[in-house]
């Protein structure tokens, strides 16, 4: 089993920064792949930025030269560093763990963390 835990979300002006934390718990060596997720109100969950364990990163365009993943493989903890917000950045940010490594040992092949909530105002 995976757990993770989301901290670092707020309320921040547009053009403001901030920066989430993922911290990673439990059987993380079965970790193949991390990344960030948003869902805004009313709308589906979308992919942010996702970095597998060989440090492979992908961006949504949305997001893309503004956000950087990054993860500290030691402490098992993934950021996210947002810059230059939108209000449309505003969402529920979720982390999410691949776990293919160890799917069938779980009986499942991913695990998200309960989401920090990101507001962005105008």
């Amino acid at each position: 089993q995976v757990q993770l835990v989301e901290s670092g979300g707020g309320l921040v002006q547009t053009g403001g920064s901030l920066r989430l934390t993922c911290t990673a718990s439990g059987d993380t060596d079965c970790i193949s792949a991390m990344g960030w997720y948003r869902q805004a109100p009313g709308k589906d969950r979308e992919l942010v930025t996702t970095v597998t364990r060989g440090g492979s990163t992908n961006y949504a365009a949305s997001v893309k030269g503004r956000f950087t993943i990054s993860e500290d493989n030691d402490k098992n903890m993934l950021y996210l560093q947002m810059a230059s917000l939108k209000p449309e950045d505003t969402a529920v940010y979720y982390c999410k763990a691949d776990v293919a490594y160890c799917r069938l040992r779980f009986g499942q092949s991913d695990y998200w963390g309960q989401g920090t909530q990101v507001t962005v105002s105008s």
